[in-house]
This record gives structure tokens, C-alpha cells and sequence, in this order.
């Protein structure tokens, strides 16, 4: 899965520069113009980097800093950019809730260095798979739906994540049994997926008797629906 990264830059000649640098690295590339713009794509796309600029139409990039790491809980990571070089300025910044702080003008190469050294320590922090109001956190081994965690077992949340990696296709039996229980055999096992989806239908499911998430294909299998 690539690693999602937001530019937030009114500068469309720096954010046109970032954005390649990014892009030739592998990394998955989003931008917002002002605050208000990234608060919305924030919420929409969950990037597991932001890199910042302070001086932001509508909304002050500090602003911004201050509300998404209330909304994240400081599992997203944020890199600032600034024309302010002083050391009260950086200091500032860090206390706000930054990973890291540079300032303009900057060598897209150092930026890229910088990028990855802050994903290196907080990277695995921020990989989730998100639809509809159900977020899935693989390395943490967390689910919440609309903002409650919800608790599963182990071979419920292995299950569930590998719905949400692949939303909208259809999913055999075969396939949800090859992927949990790879050496056991399959006639006995397929009772347990059932079980097991059962139970979490009846935790993520509004109505778990009609299912929206994770509906039954009769004949073929099941599918977690995102529409």
C-alpha cells in the first residue's frame, strides 16, 4: 500500500515541485490550496503525512496543525514549511504538534530525506483503510466506527481487513478461507467463516440481520460494500 501524503501549499510552483519529487518516489500525492481545502480532503483521504505550509489562505497552517492532531490523535505526521527561520519560530512549530520543521527556500532533495526519516519513526503509526465511518488500523490493531472502538479477535480483525483491502469485489469462500486458516481443511472450516463474519456484522452492522457492509453474493461469496 502506498504511503499518502498531503501537500498543503498555496504556492503552486512549490507544491508542482513537491508533488514530483513525491510521486517519483512511489508516494501517493494529494493537495489542498488553503485550510479550508485540507480540512476537507483530510477527512476524506486519512494522509499518513502532511507536509504544511504555515502561510495558508483561510485557515494559518497553525491553525490547522492544532486541528488535525485533535482529530488524529497525533497518528498523522506533519512536516512545516516556513519563511520563519528564527529558532523561536521552530521551537513554536514543534510544540504545536510538528514531526519536523524546514524552511524556504528548501532543496527538494533534503525535503525527500526529511519525508522519509519522519516516516521511518512514525510511519507504521498511520496505515489504516477507511469507508464509510469504519476505520480499519492494521499495525495497531484497532477498529472504530464513527469514532467508538470496536473490539474484535484476531481472525475477526484479520477478516475485516481483508474485506476493506478489497472493497466492492466479491470474495469467495475459498479465498476468505485460504487467507485465515491456509493449512487446515477447507469442508471444516467453512462454517467457522460464517461464524466469524456473523459476529462481525453484528458489531459493525446497523442492522446486522441486512447487512450493508458486508453483504452475502448467493453462490459466489461475500463483498464489503463501500457505496
Amino acid at each position: 500500500m502506498k504511503q499518502k501524503i498531503l501537500i498543503v501549499e498555496d504556492d503552486q510552483m512549490i507544491r508542482n515541485l513537491i508533488r514530483i519529487y513525491l510521486q517519483n518516489e512511489g508516494y501517493e500525492v494529494i493537495e489542498a490550496v488553503d485550510g479550508e481545502m485540507a480540512k476537507d480532503i483530510f477527512l476524506k483521504e486519512h494522509p499518513c503525512l502532511i507536509i504544511l505550509d504555515l502561510m495558508l489562505p483561510k485557515i494559518s497552517g497553525e491553525e490547522f496543525c492544532e486541528w488535525v492532531k485533535d482529530q488524529e490523535r497525533n497518528e498523522v505526521s506533519i512536516i512545516m514549511l516556513s519563511a520563519k527561520v528564527q529558532t523561536a519560530d521552530k521551537i513554536h512549530g514543534l510544540r504545536l504538534g510538528a514531526d519536523d520543521y524546514m524552511t524556504k527556500p528548501f532543496d527538494p532533495e533534503e525535503l525527500l530525506a526529511h519525508v522519509e526519516a519522519v516516516l521511518r519513526r512514525t510511519g507504521q503509526f498511520c496505515q489504516k483503510i477507511s469507508h464509510g465511518g469504519l476505520c480499519i488500523k492494521p499495525r495497531k490493531g484497532e477498529v472504530v466506527l464513527y469514532d467508538k472502538e470496536i473490539h474484535l479477535t484476531k481472525h475477526e480483525f484479520q477478516l475485516l481487513y481483508h474485506f476493506m483491502e478489497n472493497p466492492n469485489i466479491v470474495l469467495p469462500r475459498e479465498n476468505l478461507l485460504e487467507h485465515l486458516y491456509p493449512y487446515l481443511e477447507k469442508e471444516v472450516m467453512e462454517r467457522t467463516i460464517d461464524a466469524h463474519i456473523k459476529k462481525i456484522r453484528e458489531k459493525i452492522e446497523e442492522n446486522p440481520s441486512k447487512p450493508k457492509r458486508i453483504q452475502t453474493v448467493r453462490g459466489m461469496g461475500y463483498k464489503f460494500v463501500t457505496e
